[in-house]
């Protein structure tokens, strides 16, 4: 079966410093995969070779078995890959509803035309909606982004992600910076979305008790090289792992 995602032999280097080495892997529908590692690992910048962020030095990135290695993150985005916790996508001096309406009509392919005419596309407008009370923002509505706190725009990020409808969707640290309180919302979307089996969901996650929670499989990044890939229990329990990360970075 392809693979919804697949990176082969992707490599990036800055300078003399190799931070992604030949990492080659497959997500397919129905899977959420956990990338750890310890501090520095090259985790962050694996996801930013896979949606676009940065340029391969050599290596490809496949979707759907489709050669997307040269393409940018705004058509990756429209293939189908979307990218959460990127907080410069938000626009801050629009309202919460307002940055969900514009990634649904993105979704539509409505295009800016329709900006001036949200009242006659009431669909479109209770879709917006119905990706807010998903993310518990219902209550913010009519907030200005740039008065959210941080767990809030975190927050508004996966229902702007879920809004776009991608196949492969990608969280890197989800509960980063959020209080107690916010953590669950996130979390019991992200198992909403994995128990529709639909997705390829990928995390860069270093708290543990996440990991346990979410994980179908795990990946391990040490010095940009993947060093174990498989399901919990076995990765877990591996020396590598013992010794590269949870030996070593549980401050990551």
């Amino acid at each position: 079966m392809t693979a919804l995602l697949s990176t082969r032999g992707l490599t990036i280097r800055f300078g003399g410093h190799t931070a992604v080495d030949n990492v080659s892997a497959d997500f397919h529908a129905g899977q959420l995969t956990v990338i750890v590692g310890p501090n520095g690992a090259g985790k962050t910048t694996y996801f930013n070779l896979m949606s676009g962020q940065l340029p391969a030095t050599s290596g490809t990135v496949l979707l759907r078995g489709e050669d997307i290695t040269r393409r940018g993150p705004a058509a990756r985005t429209r293939k189908g890959i979307g990218r959460a916790f990127q907080l410069t996508n938000l626009f801050p001096h629009l309202t919460v509803h307002e940055n969900v309406r514009l990634a649904v009509q993105a979704r539509a392919n409505a295009g800016m035309k329709l900006w001036s005419i949200w009242s006659s596309h009431r669909d479109l407008i209770e879709r917006a909606d119905h990706y807010l009370q998903r993310v518990a923002l219902a209550g913010r509505r009519g907030t200005l982004v740039a008065a959210l706190s941080h767990g809030d725009k975190r927050k508004l990020e996966v229902a702007i992600m879920l809004a776009l409808e991608p196949e492969v969707m990608m969280f890197d640290e989800p509960t980063a910076g959020m209080s107690v309180d916010e953590v669950p919302v996130v979390l019991d979307l992200i198992q909403q979305v994995k128990a529709e089996r639909t997705k390829a969901i990928l995390l860069v996650e270093h708290k543990m008790d996440v990991v346990r929670a979410l994980a179908d499989r795990i990946i391990v990044l040490h010095n940009g090289a993947l060093v174990a890939d498989g399901e919990p229990a076995a990765v877990m329990s591996s020396a590598i792992v013992q010794e590269a990360y949870l030996g070593s970075a549980s401050h990551d």
